[in-house]
């Protein structure tokens, strides 16, 4: 992660779901959970003190909601973590959006686009 990035936030309906599911499909990009609350877990990199990418029930009570043109994309260390984040996606509550392959916004961007149980869109990109 970036030094610019301190956090993000996705709302779930169900915590418990997208717990399981977000456990699954950040390990291949070497992100971890570190934190468990009752209300959020947070996920960062093993050697950051931070979360970096938290799923949360909303603060305000109201219900999660997907926002429109709004995607998550994260760094992939391989082309192979890259179709393990999108096979762990399709295998734990998530949807396609994308199969991995190349695509035309560099010569080497690699990416798979999945939507995760809520909604929320995810992509996982490597330029190697």
């Amino acid at each position: 992660m970036t030094d610019t990035l301190l956090y993000l936030t996705l709302g779930t309906k169900n915590l418990s779901s997208a717990t399981r599911f977000y456990d699954a499909v950040l390990a291949p990009l070497g992100l971890v959970r570190r934190a468990t609350e009752t209300d959020e877990v947070g996920y960062g990199l093993p050697d950051d003190r931070r979360c970096r990418v938290w799923i949360t029930r909303p603060f305000d009570g109201k219900a999660a909601s997907v926002g429109n043109g709004s995607m998550l994309a994260l760094l992939a260390q391989s082309q192979q973590a890259v179709r393990d984040f999108h096979s762990a996606a399709l295998a734990n509550g998530g949807t396609d959006e994308g199969a991995p392959g190349l695509r035309p916004y560099g010569p080497a961007f690699f990416a798979a686009y999945a939507r995760d149980p809520d909604g929320n869109k995810l992509s996982a990109v490597h330029e190697g």
